[in-house]
């Protein structure tokens, strides 16, 4: 897993790995990951959360506007 970057420090994501079709995060005070899948979440809320991963900004609050209990594992 990639660390997330978490630009403005508040962020409970502290990891994440981009697959094809998914992204996993890893959020902070668990030994979980959470695979979102396009099957899962969508395959537009799958690709907007792979590039706030990348940009280390906005991805928590995403998940939890959009898909928090849209994981598959």
């Amino acid at each position: 897993m990639q660390s997330y970057s978490n630009v403005n420090g508040n962020s409970n994501v502290e990891a994440y790995e981009i697959g094809d079709t998914y992204i996993e995060v890893k959020f902070g005070g668990t030994a979980r990951t959470y695979r979102y899948s396009y099957g899962s979440a969508g395959m537009v809320h799958v690709e907007a959360m792979k590039e706030l991963a990348k940009q280390g900004h906005g991805l928590n609050s995403y998940i939890m506007k959009n898909v928090c209990y849209g994981y598959e594992k």
